[in-house]
């Protein structure tokens, strides 16, 4: 099913507010167009007289009830869902582009979608089905969209929603791609507060769910719970019948040195309780490197000193090797990590890792990786990144390329890599690449 781009932005939206909520419980809803304020006024919402620079808060009028003020809310949100929805797809249509005003207001719908409780969310999908105005495609959509914003705060809700939806007519399970997300993301929110009831849910629905309770889903559980019990979270991957290289999913739940050497413990103690063989080799690679990874993000200095205080085999550290740290390290501290591998790695381990990171780099800013590369010192490591240098820069500043070549020792390294330049050099230059050839014996 195609989405359109009034459902995409929604979505990014709620991306966004999702890691912005694992950071900081979510504010009152924010300040709204005084035309939604009129709006809200007739459904017995208003503006606090008292605080009227304050984000949209709710009153009651006359006799209401809490709970009455609450359900209209819903409805009224619903309402602006739908509107907002509607406009944009019309947008969509003119090929109007998406601009800073869309974003905000999606924004705007996704915090206070994520204010509800779980009852008056229900409302709100039913208003929602209940709209025989809007296409099929669309109402499903948006009834997935609202089981996904509950789910990252009422995962118990949002899975019951999800079950419920699956038996009328809204067909939330006919939409490409959304059940699966909705119940792993439940499953890990689920799992950070109460893992064993996550289990029980996942062992009573898990075989009548099955094309919706996947490994990743499993994964997502035992990453919620390894938030605050480590341990029982390597225990849940036996008992969910996930491969060992699941360990990823426990260890990348711990986000700072004291959590990881927490972690570090539980990981070493489910090792031991492996029997020997592919199954604990495949846990010790996955869990070394998702826990060296997971320091380096921190930065060097804090990172490597947690790396040699975890007292890693030289088996473990070589298995971290194609992985490319190069996507989780700060660029600007790319040499230095660079020097790390050459150090603690095996050559021919870390070779593509580091070829990866200097073209990285160099692309990047290679300035500063020319600067660094004339400063480190000789060694396997240097080879390997002056290759790569000068074959990423060849294609620009051959010449550049071929002094450093130069500075490679003779053999196979250098004459591979002036042959790279040559092929590289840029076609506007064909005389000084005939040169070149000639210089360095190239046909």
């Amino acid at each position: 099913m195609k989405i359109s781009i009034a459902l995409s932005v929604l979505i990014l939206a709620l991306g966004v507010m999702f890691g912005w909520h694992d950071r900081q419980q979510l504010t009152a809803s924010r300040e709204v167009h005084a035309q939604l304020t009129a709006e809200a006024a007739r459904h017995g919402i208003s503006i606090d007289p008292k605080n009227p620079a304050d984000p949209v808060r709710l009153t009651k009028h006359g006799d209401r009830s809490e709970r009455e003020t609450k359900d209209a809310d819903a409805r009224l949100v619903a309402k602006e869902l739908i509107a907002f929805v509607k406009e944009m797809e019309a947008n969509e249509k003119k090929g109007g582009p998406r601009d800073e005003a869309m974003q905000k207001k999606s924004t705007d719908l996704i915090d206070r979608i994520m204010s509800l409780e779980a009852d008056p969310l229900k409302i709100l999908i039913a208003e929602v089905k209940a709209r025989i105005d809007l296409k099929d495609e669309t109402r499903q959509s948006l009834v997935s969209f609202s089981i996904m914003a509950l789910a990252n705060v009422h995962p118990q809700a949002a899975l019951a929603l999800l079950i419920e939806s699956s038996t009328d007519s809204s067909g939330v399970f006919k939409t490409d791609g959304v059940g699966k997300p909705i119940v792993a993301t439940s499953l890990a929110k689920w799992a950070k507060d109460d893992p064993l009831g996550a289990l029980d849910w996942m062992k009573k629905n898990g075989e009548k769910y099955r094309d919706l309770v996947t490994d990743d889903a499993k994964r997502g559980m035992i990453s919620g719970a390894a938030a605050n019990d480590p341990n029982l979270a390597f225990q849940l991957i036996g008992e969910l019948g996930l491969k060992q290289d699941a360990v990823s999913s426990v260890v990348d739940a711990a986000k700072n040195p004291e959590e990881r050497t927490a972690t570090l413990a539980a990981f070493r103690a489910h090792l031991a309780s492996l029997p020997e063989g592919d199954a604990r080799d495949e846990a010790s690679r996955s869990g070394t490197r998702s826990l060296v990874v997971s320091a380096a993000k921190e930065g060097f200095e804090v990172g490597s000193q947690w790396i040699a205080s975890a007292g890693f085999t030289p088996e473990q550290l070589a298995s971290i090797a194609g992985h490319y740290l190069l996507n989780d390290v700060k660029i600007e501290e790319t040499g230095k990590w660079i020097e790390w591998m050459g150090a603690n790695l095996p050559v021919g381990k870390s070779s593509a890792d580091i070829q990866q990171m200097v073209r990285h780099w160099t692309t990047d800013d290679y300035q500063a990786a020319g600067k660094w590369l004339a400063a480190t010192p000789d060694g396997p490591a240097k080879i390997i990144s002056i290759r790569s240098y000068a074959e990423t820069v060849a294609n620009y500043e051959p010449q550049t390329a071929a002094q450093w070549a130069l500075t490679l020792p003779p053999g196979k390294d250098r004459d591979e890599t002036l042959k790279h330049i040559y092929h590289a050099w840029p076609e506007k230059d064909d005389a000084a690449k005939e040169v070149f050839a000639k210089q360095h014996g190239i046909k």
